[in-house]
């Protein structure tokens, strides 16, 4: 919980921040909409110090909510006495959460007696707080004037003491004690702790609660070094007794706390981004300029602001990186309705949560993941009889993980189910006419796997609210892809299955290779790239309609792109590409290098382009096309 800990310091403080501001508003009289926020932020600080494990700021929190629920369904109203007493623990709270904040428990004071204070409101006056009860400095001339709801009328007690006692807090200490034993202390002036120190010259002040008599009253607080005991009735109700007495004085300080955390609109984020990416793009333009005209000046400041900006870059991606554990904690709920629907038991263990995505990709990964984790469920995972048949548990496990693996993320959805079956997908294939009876047999493990990802390709027998409707891995391949990423299926019949997925961090800037084919420019995303070789003219070959060339005993599809960029390409180099374990190789005139671009999408006026994924600007301010590997593959 450690690395939550700073987000629920600032939210819950936001929530106190709010209950301070309702109530202030509150106390000007009574508003519905304000106690319901007043009652929605109590609630959401209650349940996140529980989820935490601070149960002394929940515990404080709920016997608030207690307070604000009688106030909203009529029963109390909030009065100056209540929201003193509330304000008191919104700034307890504020304590507390300093406490968490630095790093400690929730011990920021204590909770005990505001505690006590909040419950007589809720158990001993929900109807007669309901109508106002003025505080009133003077005194009533009897003591029938006052009456408490249970237990006897109250009385103010004024104990002095003989000038140089010289035990005073013991004389003071056997006074309370014997006030305690015929009725209630409901408060002292100064606190317990004080006049058990001594803390006070020679008259300390005690209300009590007691059915006894002022007479009575008057015996038990008198005794030895003790000079005048005045016994009067007080007039504070309920309500009144606990905020002037035990409450304890949380006294409220306006800090000047440092502000460590802000909200920004994401469409803010998103226009820097842009600003970014416009400085890394005049950035290698400066630098073109620089080398063609060898200017040293410009050349070490071109060298100081492109640091400058590295930095800058570098800091806004991180600014953007979200943790996968935003979209991984929808999915238990998710896991937990699919195998209750198909009465099966699953295990759902989440690994590697803290992994950070950008947003850009985060945005389109949600409805991938939601539908595979449904299929692990209802395809993978067996019923419990077969799986124990099966020698197996009768619960299934279903693991979500996530980590980075060199420059990329990778995700993996792994079960113990029963794995692909096989035969099932040939017979599929050959029913549905993409393949005949031969055709299908011929086919290994790898390219029936393939054939999952046809359009609308189901190996589900029935159509039930979660599978057979058509709406299969071709589309989640499809969204993964323009992720720029790729998706990788394992599975082994009676073990289980195993989809990975290979996510680039962030989407808007990238490692290109710039090529040119028949003279003109292209970018190629580097992660791509396998190699770069020359080509031999003896190792191209034909088969069918596809030119194809050998390279180290492997047989690669080759391209020359010439309705792409037209013209006859006679180029000498081959660049070798990848996109999963296909491989395919272009031809091309010659390889620029690496550079790192911003790639922008295509504009919606010229709408889909197949094999561009979109487009960048380099230093020369071009604009060259980046190849979309996972469509020419």
């Amino acid at each position: 919980m450690e690395e939550y800990r700073g987000l629920f310091a600032v939210e819950s403080r936001e929530n106190n921040e709010a209950i301070a501001r309702a109530l202030l508003t509150l106390e000007g009289g009574e508003d519905r909409e304000i106690v319901d926020e007043i009652f929605r932020a109590a609630h959401t600080i209650k349940g996140a110090s529980a989820s935490m494990g601070f149960m002394r700021l929940e515990q404080l929190c709920h016997s608030m909510e207690d307070v604000f629920d009688l106030i909203r369904n009529g029963e109390l109203r909030a009065n100056a006495s209540l929201t003193d007493l509330l304000l008191a623990c919104t700034d307890q709270i504020d304590a507390i959460l300093d406490a968490i904040e630095a790093g400690r428990s929730d011990d920021g004071g204590t909770i005990e007696e505001l505690v006590s204070a909040l419950e007589v409101w809720v158990n001993e006056t929900p109807s007669e707080a309901a109508e106002e009860v003025p505080v009133s400095n003077d005194l009533p001339s009897s003591e029938d004037d006052v009456q408490a709801p249970a237990g006897g009328p109250c009385y103010q007690v004024l104990v002095t003491l003989v000038p140089d006692s010289s035990m005073k807090d013991v004389r003071a200490m056997i006074s309370l004690s014997n006030l305690e034993e015929i009725g209630r202390i409901v408060s002292t002036n100064p606190d317990k702790d004080g006049i058990e120190n001594g803390k006070f010259d020679r008259t300390f002040e005690v209300v009590l609660e007691s059915a006894a008599g002022a007479d009575a009253v008057r015996m038990a607080a008198s005794g030895t070094d003790i000079q005048e005991v005045a016994v009067r009735p007080w007039t504070g109700a309920a309500e009144n007794r606990k905020a002037d007495g035990v409450v304890p004085k949380v006294e409220h300080h306006e800090k000047n706390r440092e502000i460590k955390n802000i909200r920004v609109d994401i469409h803010l984020l998103d226009q820097m981004m842009n600003l970014v990416e416009d400085l890394v793009i005049n950035r290698g333009r400066l630098k073109q300029i620089a080398q063609k005209n060898q200017i040293k000046e410009l050349d070490e400041a071109l060298n100081m602001v492109g640091r400058s900006v590295s930095d800058l870059q570098n800091l806004m991606m991180h600014i953007r990186m979200i943790p996968l554990n935003h979209i991984f904690n929808r999915f238990p709920r998710v896991v937990r309705d699919v195998s209750q629907h198909d009465n099966k038991e699953v295990e759902f263990i989440i690994e590697g949560g803290e992994t950070e995505l950008d947003r850009s990709v985060m945005d389109g990964l949600n409805d991938p993941l939601l539908h595979l984790i449904r299929n692990a469920v209802d395809h993978g995972i067996e019923l419990p009889a077969e799986r124990k048949a099966a020698g197996k548990t009768e619960k299934g496990v279903l693991r979500l993980s996530a980590r980075r693996d060199r420059d990329n993320v990778l995700i993996r959805i792994e079960d113990d189910g029963a794995g692909i079956d096989y035969g099932k997908v040939r017979k599929k294939a050959v029913s549905r006419g993409l393949y005949t009876a031969e055709d299908a047999d011929a086919l290994s493990e790898d390219d029936l796997i393939e054939v999952l990802f046809n359009p609308g390709f189901s190996t589900a027998d029935a159509i039930t609210d979660i599978s057979g409707r058509g709406v299969g891995l071709d589309v989640v391949r499809s969204a993964i892809e323009s992720l720029k990423g790729s998706i990788k299926v394992s599975s082994t019949p009676g073990k289980g299955t195993c989809f990975e997925l290979v996510l680039p961090p962030t989407m808007a800037i990238v490692d290109v290779m710039m090529v040119r084919i028949n003279g003109k420019r292209c970018a190629i995303p580097i992660n791509n790239v396998v190699e770069v070789a020359m080509i031999r003219r003896d190792a191209i070959h034909r088969v069918g309609a596809t030119r194809v060339i050998l390279l180290r005993d492997e047989v690669l599809p080759l391209f020359t792109l010439d309705d792409m960029f037209g013209g006859s390409n006679g180029g000498d180099v081959l660049v070798v590409l990848q996109n999963g374990h296909k491989k395919c190789g272009i031809v091309s005139d010659v390889v620029e290098g690496q550079q790192e671009v911003v790639v922008k999408p295509l504009s919606s006026l010229i709408g889909i382009c197949p094999g561009v994924s979109g487009v960048t600007i380099p230093g020369d301010g071009e604009v060259v096309p980046v190849l979309d590997v996972n469509t020419m593959i």
